[in-house]
C-alpha cells in the first residue's frame, strides 16, 4: 500500500509517529511539500495525507484522501474526484482546542474594549477607562454544537454566563455545558435573548446566509457576534451596516465570503469590527498537530486491516 504524507508543518516527532504507524499498516511512505514533487511511482498511491486537490481530481488510483482540516466545502463541488468512490475523512475534532481558544480571546477583546485601548496606546495614548461588557451573567447562544462549538461552551460556561444556548440541526446535544439545546428552526426565538453570538458551523446548503439581514434585526441592541466556521453563513452587507449604526456592540470575523478579503472590501473599515485572517485554527498549535496526525494514524490502521475508518466524511451534507 502506497502512501504519500503532503505536508510542510510536520515535525520530527509527528513523522516518527506517522512512520511507525506506517511499519503496522504494512504501508510505503513519500513525504512531500507539494503536490507537484510526487515522485512517478507514487501517482497511483491509494491513500494520500494533506491537502491533496490536485491529486483527488487526477488520480483514479486514489482511495482515501485524509486532509488535515475540519472543513471540506473546498471538496464538495463537482469533478473533485476523479475516482468518485474515494474515502474522505477529515480532521474534526483536532481544531476545538484551538478555536474556542480564539473565540474566548476575541470575545474579551471586544467586550472589554481592548481592541480600541490597544489602538490608542499605539499612538502613545494613555487613555481613559472605557463601558465595558462581561461573559459573566452574558446570555450566549452557541450556533453549530459540534467540537469546535462546544470546546468554547465548556471553556465560556467558566465565566458564569446568565444562559448557554445551543442551537444545532439535529436539536441535541451529549454535552452538559449547554443549559438548553434547540434545532435550527427555533433559532429565530432564540435571537432575541443573545447578548453574544457564536458561530462555528460548516459550510453546506442549510447554513449558507444563516445568519442573513432579518434574523441580525432580531438579536438584541449591544449584542456581539463571532463567526470561525465559514464566511457565507453571514449576510456581511446587513452586518457591515449595524455595525456602522452602532446597533451591535461588535463582531469578529476570522472567516468570508471571499477570502483573502479584498483590500477594496468595506469591512476593512467597518466600525467594531474586528478582523483575523482565518487563523483561529490552521495547524500553530503543537497540540492541534499532534491530534491530527493521530486521527490519520488511528484510520490508517482501521484502514490497513479492513475496519471502518472512524472519520469518514458525508460527501451528501458536507461534514
Amino acid at each position: 500500500m502506497k502512501v504519500i504524507i503532503l505536508s510542510r508543518v510536520l515535525k520530527e516527532k509527528q513523522i516518527e509517529k506517522i512512520k511507525a504507524t506506517a511499519v503496522k499498516a504494512g504501508a510505503v511512505l513519500c513525504f512531500v511539500e507539494e503536490e507537484k514533487a510526487i515522485p512517478e511511482g507514487f501517482l497511483d498511491a491509494e491513500v494520500l495525507y494533506g491537502f491533496g486537490t490536485e491529486t483527488a481530481k487526477t488520480s483514479t488510483a486514489l482511495k482515501w484522501l485524509c486532509v488535515p482540516s475540519a472543513g471540506v466545502d473546498y471538496l464538495m463541488g463537482p469533478g473533485a474526484f476523479a475516482n468518485e468512490d474515494c474515502i474522505l475523512t477529515n480532521s474534526s475534532g483536532a481544531y476545538g482546542v484551538t478555536i474556542a481558544e480564539h473565540m474566548i480571546a476575541v470575545s474579551l477583546m471586544m467586550m472589554r474594549k481592548l481592541t480600541l485601548t490597544y489602538a490608542e496606546t499605539l499612538q502613545g495614548v494613555w487613555g481613559k477607562p472605557k463601558p465595558q461588557k462581561s461573559l459573566k451573567d452574558c446570555r450566549i447562544t452557541v450556533l453549530g454544537t459540534g467540537d469546535i462549538g462546544s470546546n468554547f461552551a465548556r471553556r465560556a460556561k467558566a465565566f458564569e454566563p446568565k444562559a448557554m444556548v445551543g442551537v444545532c440541526r439535529s436539536g441535541k446535544s451529549e454535552e452538559t455545558c449547554y443549559d438548553q439545546v434547540v434545532p435550527i428552526s427555533e433559532l429565530d426565538g432564540i435571537l432575541p435573548s443573545t447578548d453574544l453570538l457564536a458561530m462555528s458551523l460548516p459550510d453546506t446548503a442549510e447554513t449558507k446566509g444563516i445568519l442573513s439581514k432579518e434574523r441580525l434585526s432580531l438579536l438584541p441592541e449591544g449584542a456581539y457576534i463571532v463567526n470561525v466556521g465559514r464566511g457565507s453563513a453571514i449576510d456581511e452587507d446587513a452586518l457591515s451596516e449595524l455595525l456602522e449604526k452602532e446597533y451591535l456592540g461588535g463582531a469578529a470575523l476570522d472567516v468570508f465570503r471571499t477570502e483573502p478579503l479584498p483590500k477594496d472590501s468595506p469591512l476593512w473599515k467597518t466600525k467594531n469590527l474586528l478582523i483575523t485572517p482565518h487563523v483561529a485554527g490552521n495547524l500553530t498549535l503543537e497540540y492541534t498537530l499532534d491530534t491530527n496526525v493521530d486521527m490519520f494514524c488511528e484510520d490508517l490502521l482501521n484502514y490497513a486491516q479492513g475496519r471502518p475508518l472512524k472519520h469518514i466524511v458525508d460527501r451528501k451534507i458536507g461534514y
